[in-house]
């Protein structure tokens, strides 16, 4: 019976030093609001990029440089 009773100390005492363990871990990655605008800027260059490449793959498209399949 002690031993079950170690062993059910121990697995809490492990569960609970996990989630503190997430919990810091987590903390020191909240973003801040720098970190919000780069995010915006790197997506509306990664959008503004993905439209300009479109726009050029259509154009080849339609000077017929493709050649039928």
């Amino acid at each position: 019976m002690t031993v079950v009773v170690v062993f059910i100390v121990v697995f809490v005492v492990l569960l609970v030093a996990a989630f503190v363990f997430v919990g810091w871990r987590d903390r020191k990655r909240l973003s801040s609001a720098e970190d919000s605008a780069a995010a915006r800027d790197a997506a509306a260059v990664q959008e503004r990029h993905a439209a300009e490449r479109h726009g050029a793959q259509g154009e080849v498209w339609r000077r017929g440089q493709i050649p039928n399949s």
